[in-house]
């Protein structure tokens, strides 16, 4: 009853695509790519000190065409290369990439033959987050940047 009182002769609209986007925004699957000893520092996101579950990206999907959003924590090296790149293809559109810690982002201090330097050389990173390893208020940032970037998608790149 109280409710209808404080909403009576009023009209709420939005457009389709900022709904959808909401959503989309609020319901981040997760896919993570761990190989490397930032796996600790990206699993104390999920604990009840940060609550990654906030932002509605507490469940991790382990199949990549369940997520849409893959995070790609550690180092990568060429061998490994092929395999990221088939989890990468293999997830639905829309879909976005989040390369955490130095490794993942520029081959960190790993300036050698074997090692990726930097995964945008494999596929679009979307946010990038620096640190050896990142602290976990840093994941939790980058995660509200890729909240902003959805919400500001139009529809047409999502189709």
């Amino acid at each position: 009853m109280g409710l209808e009182s404080q909403l009576a002769g009023t009209f709420v609209g939005t457009r389709f695509s900022d709904a959808l986007n909401w959503a989309r925004k609020y319901s981040l699957f997760q896919y993570p790519f761990v190989t490397a000893c930032c796996g600790m520092e990206f699993m104390s996101t999920a604990c009840s000190h940060y609550d990654i579950s906030r932002f509605g990206a507490e469940i991790p999907r382990f199949s990549p065409r369940q997520a849409d959003l893959l995070i790609v924590v550690g180092t990568v090296s060429h061998k490994l290369a092929p395999v990221l790149r088939k989890v990468y293809d293999q997830m639905c559109d829309p879909k976005w990439v989040v390369a955490f810690g130095a490794c993942a982002s520029s081959g960190g201090f790993y300036d050698n033959y074997c090692t990726v330097q930097g995964i945008d050389t494999l596929i679009p990173v979307d946010v990038y987050i620096p640190g050896c390893p990142p602290r976990p208020e840093q994941v939790l940032d980058a995660l509200m940047m890729l909240q902003e970037k959805i919400q500001a998608e139009p529809l047409e790149k999502q189709a």
